[in-house]
Parts: C-alpha cells; sequence; structure tokens
C-alpha cells in the first residue's frame, strides 16, 4: 500500500509549496521510489481552464487533456513523468461529482453535508493514486493557505486520514514563513507559530515544518520553532530563497527533508540518491559558455507565471546549448509600426506566445513581419503561428483582408478558421481540442531535422485552425505546411525554407519540456538564436 505526504501552507501564497513537493518527489525518485504528485486547488472552478492567466497564471495541459494548475507543470518538469487528470482536482470538482451523485439518487434518505459527503469524496481522490500499486510515495499539495474557508474541508479531510489510516503512512510538511524585518534585523517566528496553531486547532499536526526565509536560520531559531510547534527541531526545515527553482531539490538533501519524511513513514530502507544528472544540469545553468536575449510577444507579461513553462522551456534549452537565455518580455499590445524596430532590432531571435482573443493581436503581426524581413530567427507557439500564416497572407501573399474567425467572424479571407467539430460547441470549459496527439513530420523540414523522426505527439489547447482551403497558395507563395495530423488532416506546423528558423506550431511543446528531456523545438530555436547573435551587428538593424 502507498504511503502518503500531505503539504500545507500557510500564513501567506505563493511560498513555493508546488517547489517543494516536487523537490521532495524528485529527492525520493532519486532514492529508488516510485513517487507521484497531485494538486488540490480550493476554488470552486472544475478547471483553471476559463480562468484569466492574470488570475491564476497558465493553464498546463496534460497528455489526457486536462486543463491543470500550473505546479503540475514543475511535477513533470522535475520527475520526467506525465501527470494526468486525477493529479489535479478543485472544490469545484469535488462538488460537482457529489451533487451529480446525489441528483442520481445515491444519497436517497440522506441530508447530504460537507462531512462526511464531500470530505469522504476528497479523501477517495486522495488516496486514488495510491490504490493501484503504481507509486510507493504519493504526494498530495494542498492549494491556498490554512484558515481560508475555501481549504478547510481539505484540511478536515487530512484529518481524517490521519485517524483512519495507520500513524506510518501519513506525513503532513507544513511550508510557512519566517519573515526578516530589516529595521528591527531580526527573524520573526510568530507568524510560523500562528500558523501551526491553526492547523492543530483544526485537527491536524505538521510532521515537518519547511521555513520559507530570506536570511539562514540559527538553531536558536530552530529550537524556539521546535518548541512552540511541538516538533523536533530536526522536523524544522530550512527554506531559503535560491537562484533557481532546479537548486531546491539539492538544497532540501542538505536540510535531510527526503530523510526526515521517511523515517515518519517508516521506511528504514533506500539508497542513496541518484543526482549526477540533475547536478550536471545545474552546472550548465550556472556557467554559460554565450548568452542571448530573445524576446517573448505576448499579451500577459505582467505575470511571470502566464508564460511560466514557455520561460522554464529556456532554462532548458539554454542549458543544453550551454548558453544563458535573457528572456525580454515585450507586450503585443504596445508594439506599433512606429516603434517596432526599436522594440526588436537589438534580440537575437523572437518567439510570440500563445493566448485567445483579439487584444494585442495587431502587435504579434508587426513582430512576426519584423522577424521575416530581417531574417531573424523566429518560433510561434499556437496563436503564435496563427498570426504567422495571418502576417504572410497579407504582407507575401498580398491578401489584405486576411484575417482569422476567432477576430472577423465572417471575413471572406479568414486564413485561420474554427475547427469544424468546434462550430456546434456552447459550453467553454474543458471543450477545446485538449491533450496529446500525433503529427506527421513532412522529411526534409526544419521540423524533421529538429525531431529527428516523422513521427511525432504533442499538446494541444486551441478552437482554431489553419484554413486548408488556402494551403496550396501558401506553399506556392513560399510558406510550407510541414506537420499534419494525418486523422482530420489539420496543419500542425508551418515553415517558410528559406529564413534561417521561421517556425510556427499549433500544438504547445514548451508543456513537455523536462530537465532530463527539453523540447527539440525551444533547443533548436535557441541554437538558431545563438548563431544569428554570433553573426553580430551584420544581422541587425539597429544602427
Amino acid at each position: 500500500m502507498a504511503k502518503y505526504i500531505f503539504v500545507t501552507g500557510g500564513v501567506t501564497s505563493s511560498l513555493g509549496k508546488g517547489v517543494i513537493a516536487a523537490s521532495l518527489a524528485k529527492l525520493l525518485q532519486a532514492r529508488g521510489f516510485r513517487v507521484t504528485i497531485q494538486k488540490f486547488d480550493p476554488y470552486i472552478n472544475v478547471d483553471p481552464g476559463t480562468l484569466n492567466p492574470y488570475e491564476h497564471g497558465e493553464c498546463y495541459v496534460t497528455e489526457d487533456g486536462a486543463e491543470t494548475d500550473l505546479d503540475l507543470g514543475h511535477y513533470e518538469r522535475f520527475l520526467n513523468i506525465h501527470t494526468s487528470q486525477a493529479n489535479n482536482v478543485t472544490t469545484g470538482r469535488i462538488y460537482q461529482t457529489v451533487i451529480n451523485k446525489e441528483r442520481e439518487g445515491a444519497y436517497l434518505g440522506k441530508t447530504v453535508q460537507v462531512i462526511p459527503h464531500i470530505t469522504d469524496e476528497i479523501k477517495r481522490r486522495m488516496l486514488l493514486l495510491g490504490q493501484d500499486g503504481r507509486y510507493d510515495i504519493v504526494i498530495t499539495e494542498i492549494g491556498g493557505t490554512v484558515g481560508d474557508i475555501e481549504s478547510l474541508p481539505f484540511v478536515e479531510s487530512i484529518r481524517q486520514l490521519q485517524w483512519e489510516l495507520p500513524d506510518e503512512d501519513v506525513c503532513v510538511v507544513h511550508l510557512t514563513l519566517v519573515p526578516y524585518l530589516k529595521a528591527a534585523k531580526e527573524l520573526k517566528t510568530k507568524p510560523t507559530q500562528h500558523s501551526v496553531k491553526m492547523m492543530s486547532e483544526a485537527g491536524v499536526h505538521p510532521d515537518i515544518i519547511a521555513c520559507r526565509t530570506e536570511e539562514s536560520l540559527s538553531n536558536d531559531i530552530k529550537r524556539k520553532i521546535a518548541l512552540f510547534c511541538n516538533v523536533k527541531q530536526e522536523a524544522v526545515i530550512e527554506v531559503m530563497d535560491a537562484s533557481s527553482i532546479y537548486e531546491v531539490p539539492l538544497t532540501m538533501l542538505r536540510e535531510k527533508l527526503d530523510v526526515i519524511c521517511l523515517k515518519k513513514l517508516n521506511i528504514t530502507e533506500y539508497k542513496e540518491p541518484q543526482l549526477d544528472k540533475w547536478k550536471a544540469f545545474l552546472d550548465q545553468i550556472k556557467y554559460p559558455k554565450s548568452k542571448i536575449t530573445i524576446g517573448l510577444v505576448g499579451k500577459y507579461v505582467e505575470l511571470q507565471d502566464a508564460y511560466k513553462s514557455i520561460l522554464e522551456s529556456f532554462i532548458h534549452a539554454g542549458a543544453m546549448n550551454e548558453c544563458k537565455v535573457v528572456v525580454q518580455n515585450i507586450h503585443s499590445e504596445f508594439i506599433t509600426e512606429e516603434n517596432v524596430k526599436d522594440k526588436l532590432c537589438n534580440l537575437d531571435g523572437i518567439l510570440v506566445a500563445p493566448g485567445f482573443g483579439t487584444r494585442g493581436i495587431d502587435g504579434k503581426i508587426l513582430a512576426i513581419e519584423y522577424a521575416r524581413v530581417h531574417k531573424m530567427p523566429f518560433f510561434g507557439i499556437c496563436l503564435g503561428m496563427q498570426m504567422s500564416v495571418i502576417e504572410f497572407a497579407r504582407n507575401v501573399m498580398n491578401i489584405q483582408d486576411a484575417n482569422s474567425t476567432e477576430v472577423e467572424q465572417h471575413g471572406e479571407n479568414n486564413v485561420i478558421c474554427m475547427m469544424e467539430e468546434q462550430k456546434s460547441i456552447s459550453q467553454m470549459g474543458g471543450t477545446m481540442r485538449l491533450g496529446a496527439y500525433p503529427c506527421k513530420v513532412v522529411e526534409g523540414s526544419i521540423a524533421h531535422s529538429v525531431y529527428g523522426t516523422t513521427e511525432i505527439s504533442e499538446r494541444h489547447r486551441h478552437r482554431y485552425e489553419f484554413n486548408s482551403n488556402f494551403l496550396e497558395t501558401f506553399e506556392q507563395h513560399g510558406m510550407k505546411a510541414t506537420g499534419f495530423n494525418q486523422e482530420t488532416g489539420l496543419v500542425e506546423i508551418v515553415e517558410v525554407p528559406d529564413h534561417p528558423f521561421y517556425v510556427g506550431v499549433q500544438f504547445h511543446p514548451e508543456l513537455k519540456s523536462t530537465v532530463e528531456s527539453p523540447a527539440p523545438l525551444f533547443v533548436k530555436f535557441v541554437e538558431a538564436c545563438k548563431k544569428y547573435s554570433n553573426n553580430g551587428i551584420i544581422n541587425k538593424d539597429c544602427g
């Protein structure tokens, strides 16, 4: 039977529960255990698919088509394994299940209540991944902070599981904040004490207290926290700010977080962690041999988490190329014909990001035109690919009213159109083309040289597609379709062959990039940007 570790948070959000959970999982995996991580989110949305990226960051899509929290991206990038629908559960999904069962008559004669019906469904899902023998340890991250009204049913469910399961099968790690007051030049433990007190009042006592801090915790501070929070001093873990999230597993290894968890779970046999590849990756990040600047053109650039997987993919690809990738955020809404040169000329490459809606698309089109004309490496993802098709149609094929159905519903020359199966859909949540689909790559294309094969699989999240009625005309003018879904004929990849690197993809390669398996398109794009940078001012148009 699997063991269960719960990671909760207190004092404030954004302390890094997801990174701590992923780091702990990485250490346990490196010691030979089969580990998975799941995220329970307190919000009532059924999934984050309908949330604005400004609200919740990017929506991460799994292989099986689940729209999930961005923390699942951390889990996959650290563990190099796929997550699924079962790895992300929201309050909305819990209540939806219980209400559907009530309507079906499953609770006839019963008054449906938070306890036991909601908590029973939460517990069922908490234990689900550990019941088929695939995993030795299941780590569950609880979103939000202790004390939030929304989190109470989840904390109560942990309390019940602590009572129902053998003591050695459950471990609770509580991440909290130990702030440093510069005026007093002191670390303050009171927020941690209050956070643990709230946990205890809810009936859950943490086994390990992980303290997020800007300054190192002295033994006296650790002893004080241990004393007032009723844990052993060795169970007070220092979580210092790190220059990279990928350093956190090694920090937690030094703090013996994994060993303390294993001791609580009564697991006495384990091997030394195998982290040679991870350390080599960190060395490549820390000691790059070159540096490039890539412009990320999007409309959610104010919030770093909105493009989290893209930013992490650049780190992975940069390490593979022994190159530091500096990402310069460029808001597409503020790109104009007058300033496009000033904004883009000093870059070594341009990535036009995914997104939805009409805001900022004119700026994206201007950025793509600049990259195409000036032979600057260009990479377009999803909406970025669609805008590259529109730009090419307008400026090369001279179809001035070329557009997308998303922008101009009844346009005569909509080179991007809504997918046929999407036209009858009225509900927004979970109804896009989602998850992994196969793609046939044309031999001799840029994409073929990138992947080294003609058969690939990538993840999708879209409603619109390349209008194949225009395909022949595009190819006559120099834009080639080099990737297709064979079942539907959907164009997945477009290229301009007489350009150093000009690739647009309908899918999201960033969602499969991990430390051990960087996304091939990002690796080759960074490589192309390096070559462009090495050519120096000859290729640039700033002077």
